[in-house]
């Protein structure tokens, strides 16, 4: 087992993407939020949901958001579209204590960067009981509307909470958005479940550089890091 202490000695910046991140896939809660997307975009657009869907992941993969995507192509109101998809059923998610004590127990600050917005973060790691163990959530307002994997996104980050990259470890589900952190000189850890969910495109999970750490359980990953600290 590759040891975890000195990969991670330096590091006081805690940085956790949100969904399928900080929740497991298999809670399955994304979904609810693609579908969603997908909806607003047939009722803006008065499409059918085909091509809908067609036109989110079009969106999708080539701005970094849908909601990027829609405000460059089509001009919308970013806060209406946000509130819509993120009005879903939060019950799949659990407390989750062992990820709690963990991320607690992390030395130094500890922040959500997502490219949701923050009402979303805020209720899921209210729902995960893990809330209360964060120093603040930079969410896709604060940048700007620009999200990750774009390099000014990331640099906002640090700015505007004065963290240094090479004191800082980043915990993504996409291996893209860690190409930026890995080459400002985070600790860069993929969560990748073993079975991809069904709402993830086969080019998201292409890895663009190297990642330091890959693990399928964030929870267990850092029980063992801390004990390792």
């Amino acid at each position: 087992m590759q040891s975890l202490a000195p990969a991670f000695s330096h590091v006081t910046e805690w940085v956790f993407d949100l969904d399928n991140t900080l929740y497991p896939a298999s809670a399955d809660l994304f979904s609810q939020i693609d579908v969603r997307m997908t909806q607003w975009i047939a009722d803006y657009l008065e499409v059918e949901r085909e091509e809908a869907f067609r036109i989110q992941k079009a969106l999708y993969r080539e701005h970094g958001t849908t909601l990027r995507g829609l405000i460059e192509r089509h001009d919308i109101d970013p806060d209406s579209f946000l509130a819509f998809v993120h009005d879903i059923d939060y019950s799949p998610l659990k407390p989750d204590r062992a990820l709690g004590e963990a991320i607690k127990a992390l030395p130094g600050r500890r922040f959500i960067f997502t490219n949701g917005d923050k009402p979303h973060a805020e209720r899921t790691a209210r729902a995960l009981g893990i809330l209360d163990h964060f120093d603040d959530i930079f969410d896709i307002v604060a940048a700007k509307m620009t999200p990750k994997p774009s390099e000014a996104t990331y640099q906002a980050f640090l700015a505007a909470h004065g963290v240094h990259a090479q004191k800082a470890a980043m915990f993504e589900d996409m291996a893209r958005n860690l190409t930026v952190p890995k080459s400002l000189g985070m600790v860069t850890v993929l969560v990748e479940p073993t079975e991809q969910p069904r709402f993830k495109q086969s080019w998201e999970t292409e890895r663009e550089s190297e990642i330091d750490f890959v693990t399928a359980d964030l929870s267990d990953f850092l029980t063992r890091l801390v004990g390792a600290l």
